[in-house]
């Protein structure tokens, strides 16, 4: 034997199913996939030199190899700093560069050389960015960045291939990082 249904369950079924039903829109209805959506406001791209100039005043997108590449690399731009921001930072940028130039000239280890750069920059060493190259001959720290630093001031050093170390204050980059990134394709 079958219950009958009370009104209310049968017409919450019915306006559930409209509801389904009514919800399926047309995907031509969808502004994101309308023409005009896929055409960022109708910019064209500059023209060429050998072509005819636009009016005065018209948007577009620059074909310029140079201001692309400069846009591409944009990541790697580094904050602007003060003079005041420079000089305060002057003094950490000297110890860096004696510490580095001491270390140099032993063999030392990744642990090592963060300890000491974090010593000299006032810093704990996981707050030292390190990137490393290969290291020299008989085990010496050799094509090591390290940087580090408060805020958008950063110090940055380099043990270069030769075994010269050197330091610098730098501002932070976009990417807010301190040494830069290197990017490539």
């Amino acid at each position: 034997m079958s219950r009958p249904t009370p009104r209310t369950a049968t017409g919450a079924l019915l306006l559930a199913g409209l509801v389904l039903l009514g919800g399926c829109a047309d995907p031509t209805d969808d502004p994101r996939t309308s023409p005009a959506a896929s055409a960022p406001q109708n910019i064209r791209y500059c023209p060429a030199p050998m072509e005819p100039p636009l009016a005065p005043g018209t948007p577009c997108i620059s074909q310029d190899p140079d201001q692309k590449y400069a846009e591409n690399h944009g990541y790697r731009r580094q904050a602007e700093l003060t003079p005041q921001e420079r000089a305060g930072a002057q003094g950490a940028a000297e110890r860096l560069g004696r510490t580095l130039r001491g270390l140099a000239a032993k063999p030392a280890g990744e642990d090592e050389i963060r300890a000491a750069a974090a010593a000299a920059l006032g810093l704990s060493p996981q707050d030292v960015e390190y990137r490393a190259g290969a290291p020299g001959p008989g085990g010496l720290p050799r094509d090591i960045a390290l940087g580090g630093g408060t805020g958008k001031v950063c110090v940055n050093g380099l043990i270069g291939a030769d075994g010269t170390a050197t330091a610098e204050v730098a501002g932070r980059t976009l990417d807010g990082t301190c040494l830069p990134g290197l990017g490539g394709h």
